[in-house]
C-alpha cells in the first residue's frame, strides 16, 4: 500500500462507496459523468500490473465481474466493455491495478465502437526512425 494511491483501502473516498468485495477485491461505480452505467474491481492489494496478481485475485476478480455486471444490469445497457489499462502508455493513471466494467448504450454517439476502435487508425501508427 502506498500513502498517496486512492485506490489503497485507507487512501479512498467515502464518495467511492464500495458496493461489492471479497478476500482479495472490492467492485466501486464509476464517479465519471460521462460513463454513468461503470465501474472498476480492484484489487485491495497494492499492485501496479494485472500480471501481478495471484491466482485467487485473479478467481476473486472474475467472481467480482459477475456481480458487477448484475449490478450495471440494472440501467440495461446493451453491451459492455471491459478491460486494463497496463502502463502509463496504455492509459493507466493510477499504478494500482484496476479492471473497468463499462455498460454501452446503442444510442452513444460512439455506440459500435470497441475498445480498439482509436488505437486502429491510421494516425495512431508508430513512426520507426533510423
Amino acid at each position: 500500500m502506498t500513502s498517496r494511491c486512492p485506490f489503497c483501502p485507507s487512501n479512498r473516498s467515502v464518495v467511492d462507496a464500495t458496493l461489492l468485495e471479497n478476500r482479495s477485491a472490492y467492485f466501486i461505480r464509476s464517479l465519471d459523468p460521462v460513463l454513468q452505467c461503470a465501474g472498476m474491481i480492484i484489487p485491495f492489494r497494492h499492485v501496479a500490473m494485472a500480471f501481478d496478481l495471484t491466482k485467487d485475485e485473479w478467481l476473486d476478480t472474475f467472481d467480482l465481474l459477475s456481480g458487477a455486471k448484475l449490478l450495471l444490469d440494472e440501467d440495461e445497457p446493451q453491451g459492455y466493455n471491459v478491460g486494463w489499462n497496463i502502463g502509463q502508455a496504455a492509459g493507466q493513471t493510477v499504478p494500482h491495478v484496476h479492471l473497468h466494467v463499462i455498460g454501452r448504450f446503442a444510442d452513444e454517439p460512439f455506440a459500435g465502437q470497441g475498445i480498439r476502435h482509436h488505437l486502429k487508425h491510421e494516425d495512431n501508427r508508430r513512426r520507426f526512425q533510423g
